[in-house]
C-alpha cells in the first residue's frame, strides 16, 4: 500500500479548494503558460515593493515588508494554478513543463534580489548575507533535481522545496508587517553584557530567512548524495549488464555488424580503449572470450567437457564471467544475460562440428571444431572475407547512453585460418 505523506494531503487539500477558481480560468480561456506569466509579473511586483520600501521608508517602518509577504503568497498560488489548469484543462506540454521551471526560477531570483536590495538598504547587513545564501540554496535545490532527473533518477525529497520557501517567506513578512504595528519596528531585546540586541520586530522576517539559508543548502546537498547513491547504484548494474536490454542492444549492434552494416578496417589503431583490458590467464578449456568498454569485467567461452574428456553435445560451451573489475570472480551469466545477450546456442553438425549463434542475433553463425593444425578445438568466424581462428572479441564504447551505447567499432583477434598469421580486424560504424 503506497503511504501518502502530510505534504501530498495538503496539496490535494488546496486543489480541492482552488480547483472551481481553476475551471473559471480554463473557461475564460487561459492558458498555463499564461498562468505561468502572470506569476512571474506578480513576484515582479513582489521585488518592487521591496525596492519602494527601501527607498521610501525608514529602518523601522515595516509596513512595505507586509504588503510584499502578501504579495508573495498570491503569486505563490499561480505555481499551483498553471499545473492544475494544465492537467484540468488537457493542455500539459513539454514545453509548458520547461516554460514553468524557467519561469520558476526567474521569479524566485527576483524575490531574493527585492529582499536583498531592502535588507542591504536599510543596513541589515549579516541578513542580506543570509538572504543572497538562501537564495543560492534555492537555485541548488531546484538544480539538483533538475540535472539528476535529466541523468534519470528521480530526486524530489528534502525540505526546504519551492512551496515551503514561498509560504516561509510570505508568512514571516506578513507577521512582521503586522507585529512592526503592534510592537513597533524598532523594537528590541538585549542581553546585559552583549553588546548587540539578540531580537528585533525585523528578526521575525531574517530569522527564517537565515534559517532557510541552512535549510535548503542541505536539501540541496542530500539529493546529491541520494542521486550519487542511485548512480552508483545503475552505474554497477550497467557494468554488471545484468539488465537485458543494453546488453542486447550492444550485442545486436556487435554481431549486427557483420551483416553488413560497417566498414572494414584492417590494422587500425586509432581511438584504442582507455581502460588496460587484462588477457585471461589459467582459464581451462578457454575457446575466446569478450570484453567492453566500460570496465575489464569479461565474458568467457570454454569448451565444456564431459567426464571422459569428450565434448559434452548438448552443451558444448560455456559462458560465465570473469569479473575483473570486482574480485576477479568467476561468476555465472544472470538468466536475462544467458537468455538474451551474451548466452549462444548450438546445433551439432556432426564430424565433432557444431554451429554455435549469439542468442541476441541468431543469423550470425560461428562454428566450433577442431583445427587441422593442431587437432585442438577452435571457434571459426568469417568477416571481411577472411576465416579467423577467434581468440578476442572487443566492443569499443565511447559515450552514448545507458540504454543506447555509442559502440564506435568491433574489433576481432586471433588468427587467420588460412596462414595461421596473427589477425586483427575492426569493424566500424
Amino acid at each position: 500500500m503506497q503511504t501518502v505523506s502530510t505534504r501530498d494531503r495538503l496539496q490535494q487539500g488546496i486543489y480541492l479548494v482552488i480547483n472551481p477558481f481553476v475551471k473559471g480560468l480554463i473557461k475564460i480561456g487561459l492558458t498555463p503558460n499564461a498562468v505561468t506569466t502572470l506569476g512571474l509579473l506578480l513576484n515582479i511586483g513582489v521585488a518592487v515593493v521591496f525596492v519602494f520600501g527601501a527607498e521610501r521608508s525608514n529602518r523601522g517602518d515595516l509596513d512595505y515588508v507586509g504588503w510584499a509577504g502578501a504579495l508573495v503568497l498570491f503569486a505563490g498560488l499561480f505555481d499551483m494554478l498553471d499545473g492544475q489548469v494544465a492537467r484540468l484543462g488537457n493542455m500539459s506540454s513539454k514545453f509548458g513543463a520547461l516554460y514553468d521551471s524557467v519561469l520558476d526560477r526567474y521569479s524566485e531570483l527576483i524575490l531574493f534580489l527585492g529582499i536583498c536590495y531592502y535588507l542591504v538598504s536599510h543596513h541589515y547587513f549579516l541578513s542580506s548575507l543570509f538572504a543572497f545564501i538562501a537564495m543560492i540554496g534555492s537555485m541548488m535545490v531546484s538544480y539538483t533535481r533538475a540535472r539528476a532527473e535529466g541523468l534519470g533518477i528521480e530526486c524530489k525529497g528534502g525540505l526546504m522545496q519551492r512551496p515551503e520557501r514561498v509560504i516561509t517567506i510570505g508568512i514571516c513578512a506578513i507577521l512582521c508587517g503586522v507585529m512592526g504595528g503592534v510592537i513597533g519596528g524598532d523594537y528590541k531585546i538585549y542581553i546585559p553584557g552583549l553588546p548587540v540586541q539578540i531580537f528585533e520586530t525585523m528578526s521575525i522576517f531574517t530569522i527564517p530567512i537565515t534559517i532557510m539559508a541552512f535549510m535548503t543548502n542541505i536539501t540541496a546537498v542530500n539529493r546529491l548524495r541520494d542521486a550519487k547513491k542511485a548512480l552508483d547504484l545503475q552505474d554497477k548494474k550497467q557494468s554488471q549488464a545484468p539488465l537485458g536490454k543494453v546488453v542486447v542492444i550492444l550485442l545486436m549492434t556487435f554481431v549486427g555488424l557483420f551483416a553488413g552494416g560497417a566498414v572494414a578496417q584492417t590494422a587500425d589503431n586509432s581511438n584504442p580503449s582507455p581502460i588496460k583490458f587484462p588477457t585471461p590467464k589459467g582459464i581451462p578449456h578457454e575457446l575466446f572470450y569478450l570484453q567492453r568498454d566500460p570496465n575489464t569485467n569479461t565474458v568467457i567461452y570454454a569448451l565444456n567437457l564431459k567426464a571422459d574428456g569428450k565434448v559434452d553435445p548438448e552443451k558444448p560451451i560455456n559462458v560465465y564471467w570473469m569479473r575483473y573489475a570486482d574480485k576477479g570472480q568467476k561468476e555465472d551469466l544472470s538468466y536475462v544475460q544467458r537468455k538474451f545477450a551474451y548466452g549462444v546456442q548450438t546445433k551439432a553438425l556432426g564430424n565433432d562440428e557444431y554451429e554455435i549463434r549469439f542468442v541476441s542475433h541468431k543469423k550470425l553463425p560461428l562454428y566450433l571444431k577442431r583445427s587441422t593444425v593442431d587437432k585442438k578445438y577452435h571457434v571459426y568466424i568469417e568477416a571481411n572475407d577472411k576465416k579467423i581462428e577467434l581468440d578476442r572479441v572487443f566492443v569499443r564504447i565511447e559515450g552514448g547512453s545507458y540504454w543506447i551505447p555509442n559502440v564506435r567499432y568491433v574489433e576481432l583477434k586471433g588468427l587467420n585460418a588460412k596462414s595461421q598469421t596473427p589477425i586483427v580486424e575492426r569493424l566500424k560504424i
